[in-house]
């Protein structure tokens, strides 16, 4: 079993008293519902599990008067062999974009506070079948996203308090010794490849073979375009995802990683595609970071809407939207020239969503230097440089001295720790991970 950060959020939700219901929100197979299952095994004596894709006519449990006492007994019913007991049963409503009432039910069972109840789905259905009076209020959330590297590093046996050690560097700034800085780049760079779709990196770590891997990730795209087929309007169908396979093109087969409509087809125009990628963005499909026109906090005062870069929810995705071969370059360190540079500018950007962090970046457009990637910390504005090598980060160097309020940026690159007097902290491109 994978161990996840998300389970020690889940405990605390679990252990508070006066709790909401809690919606878990994320990506499809993110582990969001395995998770679910373990956490239930390990601390409930029973699980009434309802996933409504799987249980059409399970929606007749939410048919009638919303009150807890018919929801339980209807489920008595439907259950005879499951105890449904307060305190130790816990009730898991899964896929519940697929039952508005389902949703609307969350405020009562909240109201009530008798029984834990954890819903699950994905954001795309959560936002376009929205129930009729959503539980504003009445619900805590959580947001699942794929392993993260540390989880990866846990997945591949690297003990916690060998990561603990990591994090420790990370905070001194100090350089870290040649062995541990080249083992964990080779790590990072297997976790690039496969990505942190919980099954592509069980399989990863079962069998080590990357053909399996390819095989998987290429299974999750197919089912991610299932769910545009499935969910999106009709006018929306074909040019989402044609949006959404062009984001490797646009990120790793050219220097601009601006996302341009013209990429997406010949001749095309934000009129005719933004829709398309505001419902990726909804769908919890793409992550976006967006242009913007200063660098002072708050950064999303002058952020613009139509000039953006648009990630992959995650590699995996993103690795299965190209030739298997990639892979192999990524491992065996061969890559070079804007690729490489794509490919980590994804993973740093992929890092950094997985935390949580909103995503800017910046071009002068009188110099043309540009920033990578911006983020903002304990509200103060942060920098990020990422480069293949180690090179001069003349752009962020700039950016510092003309902007005093500033007080320092990091380079990410593939090589090790250093701290310069003008303010720029370089550290190895693994300890995104970190920040």
């Amino acid at each position: 079993m994978l161990k996840r950060k998300a389970t020690a959020f889940i405990k605390s939700w679990a252990d508070t008293k006066e709790k909401k219901c809690l919606v878990v929100q994320g990506a499809r197979q993110t582990g969001k519902t395995y998770i679910i299952e373990r956490f239930a095994e390990e601390n409930y004596e029973e699980l009434v599990e309802i996933n409504f894709k799987q249980m059409i006519s399970a929606v007749d449990i939410f048919a009638g008067d919303l009150t807890v006492e018919n929801m339980v007994m209807a489920m008595r019913f439907r259950f005879p062999e499951k105890k449904i007991i307060p305190g130790k049963t816990l009730i898991f409503l899964d896929e519940i974009q697929e039952c508005q009432e389902a949703i609307t039910s969350l405020k009562f069972w909240a109201l009530d506070n008798r029984f834990d109840v954890i819903a699950s789905g994905s954001l795309l259905g959560i936002d376009y079948k929205r129930a009729s009076s959503y539980p504003v209020g009445y619900v805590d959330y959580m947001r699942m996203y794929g392993l993260d590297f540390e989880e990866f590093l846990w997945g591949m046996g690297i003990a916690e308090d060998m990561t603990d050690n990591l994090h420790r560097y990370m905070a001194s700034k100090t350089v870290i010794p040649q062995a541990i800085n080249s083992s964990m780049m080779n790590y990072y760079r297997q976790y690039i490849a496969t990505g942190g779709m919980p099954e592509v990196v069980q399989k990863y770590i079962d069998t080590r073979d990357f053909r399996e891997v390819d095989r998987l990730q290429r299974s999750l795209l197919q089912g991610y375009q299932y769910d545009i087929a499935h969910y999106a309007t009709a006018e929306e169908k074909v040019k989402a995802e044609k949006c959404y396979l062009s984001v490797a093109k646009q990120l790793l087969d050219k220097e601009n990683h601006k996302f341009q409509y013209k990429e997406v087809e010949h001749g095309g125009r934000a009129q005719k595609y933004y829709s398309s990628i505001e419902w990726l963005l909804r769908a919890d499909m793409v992550h976006l970071s967006r242009l913007v026109t200063d660098v002072r906090f708050d950064l999303d005062d002058y952020s613009r809407d139509d000039f953006f870069r648009a990630y992959t929810t995650d590699l995996s995705l993103l690795m299965a939207m190209k030739d298997l071969s990639l892979k192999q370059h990524i491992v065996e360190n061969t890559l070079a020239g804007s690729t490489k540079g794509g490919i980590f500018e994804c993973a740093v950007a992929d890092a950094l969503f997985k935390k949580g962090y909103r995503l800017y970046f910046y071009k002068n457009e009188t110099t043309k230097r540009e920033i990578d990637v911006i983020i903002q910390q304990d509200g103060k504005v942060i920098p990020i440089e990422v480069k293949s090598g180690n090179t001069r980060a003349n752009s962020l160097k700039a950016l510092l001295k003309n902007n005093k309020d500033i007080p320092y940026g990091y380079k990410f690159v593939d090589g090790n720790t250093g701290v310069s007097e003008d303010g720029i902290i370089t550290l190895p491109l693994y300890m995104i991970a970190f920040i």
